[in-house]
């Protein structure tokens, strides 16, 4: 059966929902808009325990919803005294386990989808954004949305949209992934596979890979205890964890959490309404289906007929131009040999521009943009210096971030990384990225720790399955074959992005806890910008250290700050 033909319903991800007593139920069902479905809102509109709970989605095997049971609830509707309480922390549990309860018994009164259906702010919206398209007030709101699972295909496609959009998604770092739904590993099968009459072998190659995951983490994790035997085990675990993410396929299924505003929300949905993917059409529907609940009017023009010709001029864009590149890029594929960065563009005057843009806005100028530049190319090295070392006197750490004038150059870098790194490297959004498809065509990589361990014969024999089955499906469908590529697969993609966004990156991603895969390209570009932007070069605190284990020490370091911030 084509994609087409298929309901959008056959394109749900596995799921398993948690099973509930009916007094757990009665505490949990009004704070979110189902118990029982994959995707849901969650009703809980206090900033700091919404906040709090979607934290948890980077490092939690479990549903939020459970987690939200036994973490936020019932501690306090049925508390237990532990050595830690103290007397006024015990009153603390009482009285807000007190209040808890009676808000509960409320809502069953009066839902909170009752109390927030507001009929003046509804027909505002309806009239003013629905009607008129007054977008800036979508702008005003926001409401989270979550995904119990789907494939890293379609959480990149929707992360994909910069702005307006906070994704939080499940760690390969911090969560085993070998854990299984009704005797089935966690990753997407499209139901078009059956149709090609590849879903047999695609499963093969899947369970495959996720054998090879589940059996090598108790070995390299073994053997990375025995070569660092001072470190605990939770980091040892998390090490073999990073390893072996690159045998992870994009199918594998993760937990993810979105916070968006009105207008950002509409835009996804119509990004993924005619998606050539059925996964991805499922996840723009059922999201619709889910906020509905809570802010219909932000989504009243989706049902418009312009509305579903908009969905499919986006849809369709990748179709219109694939005849062109058949035509005019043939080759198709330059396979690439190891990861790799390149600088392909920079302004020559950026320097110059940087320099001119701190002393255009500085007190007391009020020449022109063309005369400030002009007179900063008049200047030697040292007086640039001094002027750059003017600008950022007493910045001493990444994360007080440097002025606006570092916008004035932009550089273009193309890149060629593993998957499971770039994944890191596409979460920074104040620049232009722009991805090719997933694919086998650029091979993969081995980590280090894989080699040195001997475990490389089995890494590779679960990924040449996967490559061979990759080659069938892309001969039919191009986007379908992207679901049978590892993390370890390299992928390519470009960055522009200016001086400004370039300090935040490379500051933050070559420090001491970054995975090495990602912390080697961000120093590799500081290398390239210290050949062109030498002055600019000396202002970064950028790492270019190796490092055996990513965050080495960060327990340790969280717990000093635990009881330093304790009363």
């Amino acid at each position: 059966m084509p994609a087409a033909q298929h309901p959008t319903s056959d394109f749900a991800p596995l799921f398993q929902p948690d099973i509930y007593t009916e007094n757990d139920a009665w505490h949990l069902a009004p704070f979110f808009t189902n118990l029982e479905k994959s995707v849901y809102v969650p009703l809980i509109f206090a900033p700091e325990l919404i906040g709090a709970l979607c934290s948890r989605t980077s490092r939690a095997a479990q549903d939020l919803r459970s987690i939200y049971l036994k973490e936020f609830i019932q501690p306090f509707v049925e508390p237990t005294r532990d050595a830690k309480d103290t007397n006024e922390t015990w009153q603390e549990k009482i009285k807000h386990g007190e209040a808890l309860k009676a808000f509960i018994a409320f809502l069953h009164q009066h839902s909170l989808e009752e109390l927030f259906a507001n009929p003046r702010a509804r027909s505002f919206y309806v009239k003013w954004l629905a009607e008129y398209g007054d977008d800036s007030i979508a702008q005003m709101a926001g409401v989270h949305l979550v995904y119990t699972g789907l494939s890293q295909v379609a959480i990149k496609h929707i992360e994909d949209q910069r702005i307006g959009l906070a994704p939080i998604e499940k760690s390969t770092r911090y969560v085993n992934y070998s854990q299984k739904i009704r005797g089935q590993y966690m990753y997407y099968t499209d139901p078009t596979m059956k149709d090609l009459g590849l879903e047999e072998t695609y499963r093969a190659s899947m369970d495959g890979l996720f054998s090879a995951y589940t059996g090598l983490l108790p070995r390299l994790s073994a053997w990375l205890q025995e070569k660092y035997p001072s470190e605990k085990p939770s980091v040892v675990e998390k090490k073999a964890f990073d390893a072996l993410r690159g045998l992870l396929p994009a199918s594998a299924l993760s937990q993810v959490s979105f916070f968006g505003n009105g207008q950002a929300f509409e835009y996804m949905i119509s990004r993924g309404g005619a998606h050539p993917l059925g996964e991805i059409r499922w996840a723009a529907q059922r999201a619709q289906e889910e906020l509905n609940h809570i802010v219909p009017s932000f989504l009243r023009r989706l049902e418009k007929e312009t509305a579903h010709s908009y969905q499919e001029y986006l849809a369709e864009r990748g179709k219109r131009l694939e005849p062109l590149v058949s035509d005019t890029l043939k080759p198709l594929v330059a396979a690439e040999t190891k990861p790799e960065v390149r600088l392909v563009e920079y302004d020559p005057d950026g320097e110059n521009k940087i320099i001119g843009a701190m002393l255009y806005a500085a007190p007391r100028n009020h020449r022109s943009w063309e005369d400030t530049v002009a007179r900063v190319r008049g200047m030697g090295a040292d007086e640039k210096r001094r002027a750059l070392s003017a600008y950022l006197k007493g910045r001493s750490a990444r994360w007080q971030k440097i002025g606006r004038a570092f916008e004035n150059a932009y550089l273009r870098f193309e890149i060629t990384m593993n998957i499971g790194g770039w994944r890191d490297l596409h979460r920074h959004r104040m620049l232009t990225h722009m991805r090719q498809d997933f694919s086998c065509f650029h091979g993969y990589d081995i980590p280090r720790e894989i080699t040195e361990a001997g475990l490389v014969k089995e890494f590779a024999s679960a990924i040449k399955p996967v490559e061979d089955v990759f080659n069938a499906i892309h001969a039919h469908d191009s986007y379908l074959a992207q679901y049978a590529v590892t993390l370890a697969h390299r992928l390519r993609f470009m960055q522009w992005q200016n001086l400004r966004s370039l300090s935040w990156t490379t500051e933050l991603r070559t420090i001491p806890e970054g995975h090495p895969d990602y912390r080697h390209i961000e120093q590799e570009k500081f290398r390239l910008v210290e050949k062109i932007y030498p002055l600019i070069a000396e202002c970064l605190l950028v790492n270019l250290g190796e490092y055996d284990f990513a965050r080495r020490g960060q327990e340790e370091r969280i717990s000093r700050k635990q009881q330093e911030l304790s009363p």
